[in-house]
């Protein structure tokens, strides 16, 4: 969510300049900024439009407004999701939405969830998918290792479903000698302890610098991502980006970037494995898609994103 009101609201004025852009910021959910302060300031500035970045909003909102839903992963996994999340989604977010004179969002995965579980008709969705900026990766030497591995990238949450990565790459035949890098902290404790090789390592990263990030992508044998479901899979693009060949559940993988993944099923630990082997057994293929996923991914940057959210706007102003 960080990156893309980033993005957007620094890149909306010169990709769109007969649009004129304000930004308001501020509030918390359900905190007085937010359901008295913005509407209190939107009625002052008086704008034709709004765009709500996330599904946090007010309720009372005295303009016509767009808003962005990046996936609706707690409603689809309550199990994994805090007990308040429901009723806010289901009574809240829903009302909202269908106020809404347009709703935005990345994949048409969340267009289907958005259909499904809130009852928004898919006519006033947009599909907008999301982009890398320019230059992420270019130059940049691939990270030095003791010895090969595959990467993960983002959090631990349970949805993300990293026991069937380590799982898979556990039952590699002994030798194989492929490290499992993930980022983030070492949050999962004696979980880890049924996984644990002789001849490879599971290495926490931590947080990582963009710079370092690129080099990983760069130096990993695949991306992997195990991921019951995501709203665009960020990192899948970031790895696609530098030339590395992605591994991801059917349920994950964007869109615009499915076919040049290496798909299986979600939960299927005996197809993950078999991936994960191929990749040391047909390095020269590998290659060659990851090839061809760069010149994919390379069309999807943030300029591309901000002309068709401006094309939104275009329309919504129009009616």
């Amino acid at each position: 969510m960080r990156a893309y009101t980033r993005e957007l609201v620094q890149r909306l004025p010169a990709v769109a300049p007969d649009l004129r852009i304000e930004a308001f910021e501020g509030g918390d959910n359900f905190d007085l900024r937010e359901q008295i302060g913005i509407p209190l300031e939107i009625a002052r500035r008086r704008p034709r439009l709004v765009h709500f970045l996330t599904p946090y909003t007010p309720f009372a909102i005295p303009a016509r407004f767009i808003v962005t839903i990046h996936d609706l992963i707690d409603l689809r996994f309550p199990q994994f999701a805090k007990s308040k999340v429901q009723p806010y989604y289901r009574l809240f977010v829903r009302s909202v939405l269908h106020r809404a004179a347009r709703v935005i969002t990345d994949d048409p995965r969340t267009r289907d969830d958005l259909r499904e579980l809130l009852g928004v008709d898919p006519a006033r969705i947009a599909v907008v998918p999301l982009g890398l900026e320019e230059g992420f990766g270019e130059g940049v030497v691939p990270e030095e290792t003791p010895r090969p591995y595959f990467l993960y990238v983002g959090n631990h949450r349970p949805h993300k479903d990293l026991e069937t990565l380590f799982a898979a790459w556990h039952g590699l035949p002994a030798g194989s000698g492929v490290d499992l890098y993930l980022t983030g902290d070492d949050d999962l404790g004696e979980r880890l302890a049924p996984y644990r090789r002789e001849d490879a390592r599971i290495v926490f990263l931590g947080n990582v610098s963009r710079e370092r990030l690129a080099r990983l992508y760069r130096g990993a044998r695949a991306y992997v991502h195990p991921s019951l479901r995501e709203g665009f899979g960020f990192p899948m693009l970031e790895a696609m980006w530098c030339g590395t060949p992605v591994i991801a559940t059917s349920t994950s993988a964007p869109e615009p970037l499915r076919e040049h993944a290496l798909l299986f099923g979600a939960r299927n630990v005996e197809a993950l494995r078999a991936l994960l082997a191929r990749t040391q057994a047909e390095p020269d293929a590998m290659r060659g898609r990851g090839a061809a996923a760069q010149a994919a991914a390379r069309m999807l940057t943030w300029d591309r994103t901000v002309r068709a959210t401006a094309d939104v706007y275009r329309g919504v102003l129009a009616a």
